[in-house]
């Protein structure tokens, strides 16, 4: 049992400065200003500072790979290395991503995911799947293999479904394409999220989408069709439609600081979602890797393939928060509502995540004030620390 006292806590309807956590089974026990804190016996106290901000613990709902490994290796051992290096990062949650490849290559790394489900690793929690291509759009193939591409199949996705024991939460796609809309509805009845994605849709073909349930767009203004004076495409749609939540990596590599500033108010922070779409360069030098069977060259930052397309990113989640603020002027509970609420609420279940409030999991990451990561808890064991902090 942890008492985490005397920082900066962003709780679910209020900021406590300065606050305190009680964690308790895994739970969040009680929350509240240090005036109000009185010290359990059985409990251990955490002391940390004003300076320090206490924020729910974040959601990736896009990360391909970290710290060496990617969801598409088929082995436990790179979720469970993924999960330990997100952790470190302030990440408490995430869903790997598949990659485009061939139907054998996504169904044994859907299997080793749905074992990996029922075996769950240390550090960051595997909160399903999430399925990015081969539903996509030759036309805006960013990283993913065209000669894997395939018309949108409901028959195919409910193959996939099986072999990945129910887990798959989450659909890139471009619903332009034939089938596209039939199943955005299908994902939709079945509590699966279809995301527009590698998508050349013109604005009314998004509208449409939405009518069919998409309520998602897949790293905004990346391999989509982007805006222009006279057809605003799938960035204008996703932009102006309400009904959609938008990725956005926030490296300043894969999308301006400036249009990122424009999304963020045309948005809001209620309609934004914080990803790193990270590969499994993560945490590790320059050189060259691999993603969905292609070398990707990764140097000071930025990730490409030969041809200099963009192949993901290095990015992590508590970069992404110091890169928001700066490019935006967001404030950390803006911060909370892109990297926690937002993500919780879109996979249904923020009453359990995505906030710090009685009852809820014990999801918490406490950044100093230049966006380092001094602590991390994920379901109320403390699954990283820095030196020196508590």
């Amino acid at each position: 049992m942890l008492a985490i006292t005397h920082a900066t806590v962003y709780a679910e309807f209020e900021t406590f400065r300065p606050g305190y956590v009680l964690v308790k089974e895994g739970k969040v026990a009680e929350v509240g200003p240090m005036e109000k804190f009185q010290m359990h016996s059985g409990f251990v106290e955490l002391k940390l500072s004003q300076t320090i901000e206490l924020i729910p613990g974040m959601i990736d709902m896009h990360i391909h790979g970290a710290g060496g490994a990617d969801a598409m290796d088929s082995e436990e051992e790179a979720l469970a290395a993924m999960a330990n290096q997100l952790v470190q990062e302030g990440t408490t949650s995430f869903l790997p991503t598949t990659m485009t490849s061939d139907t054998q290559s996504i169904e044994k790394a859907l299997s080793n995911l749905a074992v990996c489900m029922s075996r769950p690793p240390k550090g960051a929690e595997i909160l399903g799947i999430h399925v990015e291509g081969p539903f996509l759009s030759p036309k805006r193939a960013g990283a993913q293999l065209p000669t894997h591409f395939l018309k949108p199949d409901i028959a195919l996705f409910e193959q996939w479904q099986e072999k990945a024991g129910g887990a798959i939460k989450l659909v890139t796609m471009a619903p332009e394409l034939e089938g596209g809309m039939e199943l955005a509805d299908h994902l939709t009845n079945t509590g699966v999220i279809p995301s527009i994605g590698h998508s050349d849709a013109l604005f009314s073909d998004g509208e449409r989408a939405a009518n069919h349930g998409v309520c998602q767009a897949t790293h905004l203004f990346n391999g989509m069709r982007g805006l222009h004076h006279r057809e605003a495409g799938t960035a204008g749609f996703a932009l102006l439609d309400p009904r959609i939540k938008c990725e956005i990596i926030a490296d300043g590599v894969h999308v301006a600081p400036e249009m990122i500033l424009l999304a963020y108010r045309l948005k809001g922070p209620e309609g934004m979602i914080m990803i790193t779409d990270s590969m499994r360069a993560k945490g590790l030098e320059n050189g060259v890797y691999d993603l969905g069977g292609q070398d990707v060259y990764v140097k000071d930052g930025k990730a490409e393939l030969e041809n200099g397309s963009l192949a993901g990113s290095v990015l992590k989640m508590n970069e992404a928060v110091q890169n928001m603020k700066r490019f935006t002027g967001c404030s950390m509970e803006d911060i909370v509502q892109m990297a926690s609420v937002n993500p919780a609420k879109q996979l249904n279940i923020f009453d359990r995540k995505g906030s710090i409030k009685p009852g809820k999991d014990a999801d918490l990451t406490a950044l100093s004030k230049d966006g380092d990561v001094v602590l991390t808890i994920c379901r109320g064991k403390i699954a990283y620390q820095k030196g020196g902090w508590a």
